[in-house]
């Protein structure tokens, strides 16, 4: 395998979920995505549909946190995974119905044809106020979960190649952001692309998802699942976010124990 397709996607918890579900398995069996990182799938039936939806995937990561899917976070593999971790944020206030999903990052390490990937899926915390100036309020608990994402990406050993994505909730050009891909070597696979990930016509808030490769992986990156569907005879945007995909060259692959 010369090449490795990643999506990352924000699927929306709310509004014809089931409807959009169905709609998103449909596209996701036809795809050609190695591994698919999913955010806001909360809901334990609504992930069952959806891994009925998926047959192609016969590999999932999650956690629980009874009764609802911990974070909200799932990936999808059509590798094997050899391992799975999660780590929660710490809840920090302002007080908010957020705190009941245990938002964090889920750890998964897959088994390639040429070596093993870690994927790191994250939801950091809304900025309900979406003012990310220092004083924030919000700023500073997505700051303080940056900081904990950052511990944990720094204990895995830097020769394993590692991807970092998901619904970061903070523009890509914002300086907590560049510090968090500092401090981890991590690199912007979008380049600093300003396309916005979240629909406009909900908010201007620009390009508020995220994909972090670790050198020497490469990554090519698009935005995607930016048409509305024509689901049950209305038009119907797929989530309030675009997904973002990425073809991975796997450079500096190393075998390793699973």
């Amino acid at each position: 395998m010369t090449k490795i397709r990643i999506l990352t996607f924000n699927t929306l918890y709310r509004g014809r979920t089931r409807v959009r579900m169905d709609a998103l398995a449909e596209l996701l069996e036809r795809s050609d995505y190695d591994v698919v990182c999913l955010q806001e799938v909360i809901s334990p039936l609504i992930l069952a549909a959806l891994r009925r939806g998926t047959r192609s995937y016969p590999h999932l990561a999650r956690a629980w946190t009874f009764p609802i899917v911990r974070g909200g976070l799932v990936t999808l593999s059509r590798w094997p995974v050899t391992q799975v971790r999660y780590h929660p944020f710490t809840p920090a206030r302002p007080a908010r119905p957020e705190w009941l999903l245990n938002k964090g990052a889920l750890f998964t390490r897959v088994q390639l044809p040429g070596g093993y990937l870690t994927v790191v899926n994250t939801h950091l915390s809304a900025n309900m106020d979406m003012d990310w100036s220092p004083s924030n309020a919000y700023t500073k608990v997505e700051q303080a979960e940056l900081r904990q994402l950052a511990d944990a990406v720094n204990r895995i050993p830097r020769a394993e190649p590692l991807v970092a994505v998901g619904d970061f909730n903070i523009p890509r050009d914002s300086g907590y952001l560049q510090t968090f891909a500092s401090v981890t070597g991590l690199q912007d696979a979008t380049d600093g692309s300003t396309e916005p990930t979240y629909r406009p016509e909900y908010a201007d808030i620009g390009a508020i998802d995220q994909f972090l490769v670790r050198p020497p992986l490469e990554a090519k990156t698009r935005v995607v699942f930016k048409e509305k569907l024509d689901l049950d005879g209305r038009p119907t945007p797929l989530s309030d976010h675009y997904g973002i995909e990425a073809i991975l060259t796997p450079a500096g692959f190393v075998e390793g124990r699973g």
